[in-house]
């Protein structure tokens, strides 16, 4: 369904939810992760006015974790 590339971006983007929510700095996450600060940006603004989507898929992969 989705290309390498799709995929890598999805991962990234999960990654910077995750540190998002542990309070982490647009810098820290832009270093670890290499993702640009426009991408944060608009992950941030989903995490804070979208419909949770973030929310669900990290709590899940919590729960898989265990």
């Amino acid at each position: 369904m989705c290309t390498v590339n799709e995929l890598q971006a999805l991962s990234q983007r999960f990654e910077v939810a995750h540190m998002l929510r542990n309070s982490q700095t647009y810098m820290d996450i832009a270093e670890t992760t290499g993702a640009s600060t426009a991408t944060i940006s608009r992950v941030n603004r989903s995490l804070n006015y979208g419909h949770d989507g973030y929310d669900m898929v990290i709590a899940r992969l919590k729960e898989n974790e265990t």
